[in-house]
């Protein structure tokens, strides 16, 4: 096993989960990710903030959830409005 420091100082983790009852964060949870990683790459932050793609972070009946790492925050019911409040909470703290 190799160890190391993270590469970027804050990750968003996107659901982009689907379920056979439909009650779920896809497909909605896609367009998301690509709107923060847009708004990332735009402010000019990419290489301090990662947006991914994720599994099931659990919380389906109030989805689309974002998970903002290492700051454990969740947004809950996420739309395409919320993205620019997202992306400006992800900018707290960074160096």
């Amino acid at each position: 096993m190799k160890a190391g420091a993270p590469r970027h100082q804050k990750y968003l983790f996107v659901c982009e989960n689907t379920r056979n009852d439909g009650v779920c964060c896809m497909p909605e949870g896609e367009r998301i990710r690509e709107g923060l990683k847009q708004s990332v790459q735009t402010q000019g932050l990419a290489l301090r903030i990662r947006v991914s793609r994720s599994g099931c972070l659990d919380l389906c009946a109030d989805g689309p959830n974002v998970l903002l790492m290492p700051d454990n925050k969740w947004f809950h019911q996420v739309s395409l409005k919320d993205l620019d409040d997202i992306v400006l909470e992800a900018r707290k703290g960074l160096l």
